[in-house]
């Protein structure tokens, strides 16, 4: 089982991720390999609440160019997952 800390790495503080909380709804970015019950599960444990859903969107990274012969390259892919509580708030820092 993975550690809740390798399995959630940040919380995104965005003005969507802002508008969102009015409906007790969080985004995490969260391991490419997590899927929804390690997610709840780490949500869970880290912030003791009670997730009620959790919806995860794959985002792939952007192709980009670098150095002098502008070799072609990409960003890393992430995973994006929004999580919504049925208990409790999660503290936004």
């Amino acid at each position: 089982m993975k550690s809740p800390y390798t399995t959630v790495e940040t919380m995104l503080v965005t003005e969507r991720a802002m508008d969102l909380k009015d409906q007790n709804k969080y985004i995490f970015k969260v391991a490419t390999g997590a899927n929804k019950i390690e997610i709840k599960n780490a949500i869970e444990k880290l912030y003791e609440v009670k997730v009620k859903s959790v919806n995860i969107m794959n985002c792939l990274g952007k192709p980009k160019r670098a150095g002098k012969m502008m070799k072609p390259g990409k960003r890393p892919d992430s995973k994006k997952a929004v999580v919504t509580l049925s208990k409790g708030s999660i503290e936004i820092i």
